[in-house]
């Protein structure tokens, strides 16, 4: 079973969500960071780096001797990373996927790929978790490619938990499509309510079950709950507003170790997802 954890905007609790309930489930699972723009669960999920290395995508570079200004890649490139009008083509690394298309293309078979970094991976095993981390290199443009080559490291037979970006772009389509379930945590304030309609209408695109984590009761009102209803979303479970969680969160400290009166709801929710999943 493959959970992504998501959110519409940022500063709701995604991550917290993210590892407690990684580290609530008892047996070998794996955890994914996948926010490789800003990762942070190895913050929280203590243990020994196992592997790591540097992740690249295929660049094309072109032979300019063999190249005669066709534009043929150009046209070809729905990413404008490559341009040819009337010369030899520019190329524009941080915009191009690695799809190596405008090489296929090429009539003279001038155009061949390089490799170009874009960041590293780390797996670090701490007990029944093992957490894959992505890190995208400073003035990497697109976090998708990277996103794609840390699900890579997912093995088929363990559950795996994957913390996406916050927002709906790109990167969280990269990160939560392929699940079986998006838990999407939300905050009871005007700002949560509207990213999550958001976020709630991009999931249903991908056509993939999900639940609501309402993070923080108590300092809003009940127009996340309305809307749920009216949606007919469930609503997984709640978390209180309790200073006692932050303070253990700025220590990089697990909620279901330093405050155990709150494994049961991550354990609840688990078992809702998994019932969900699983039916």
């Amino acid at each position: 079973m493959i959970v992504a954890v998501a959110s519409g905007k940022g500063g709701t609790g995604k991550t917290t969500v993210a590892v407690n309930l990684a580290g609530s489930v008892g047996t070998d699972i794996q955890l994914l960071d996948c926010d490789v723009e800003e990762p942070n669960c190895h913050l929280f999920i203590k243990g020994t780096v196992r592997h790591e290395n540097t992740v690249g995508i295929p660049v094309p570079r072109v032979d300019e001797s063999l190249c005669d200004g066709c534009g043929e890649c150009g046209r070809f490139c729905q990413y404008h990373a490559i341009a040819s009008i009337g010369t030899k083509p520019l190329i524009f690394p941080e915009m191009c996927h690695g799809c190596g298309g405008c090489a296929k293309v090429c009539p003279k078979k001038a155009i061949a790929d390089v490799n170009h970094r874009i960041g590293t991976i780390r797996i670090i095993e701490a007990g029944p978790i093992t957490l894959t981390e992505g890190k995208i290199d400073v003035g990497v443009a697109m976090a998708p490619p990277m996103i794609r080559e840390v699900k890579l490291k997912m093995r088929k037979n363990i559950d795996a938990i994957l913390d996406a970006p916050p927002g709906t772009s790109c990167p969280v389509i990269a990160a939560v499509r392929g699940s079986d379930f998006v838990v999407m945590v939300t905050e009871p304030t005007p700002f949560g309510l509207h990213d999550l309609q958001i976020a709630v209408d991009t999931i249903r695109q991908l056509t993939i079950p999900f639940g609501v984590v309402v993070n923080r009761m108590g300092i809003g009102d009940d127009r996340i709950h309305q809307f749920c209803r009216e949606q007919q979303i469930p609503i997984l479970v709640e978390f209180p507003d309790d200073r006692r969680i932050a303070e253990e969160y700025s220590k990089g400290n697990l909620i279901i170790e330093s405050l155990p009166q709150y494994r049961s709801i991550f354990e609840s929710l688990w078992e809702r997802v998994w019932n969900s999943v699983h039916p």
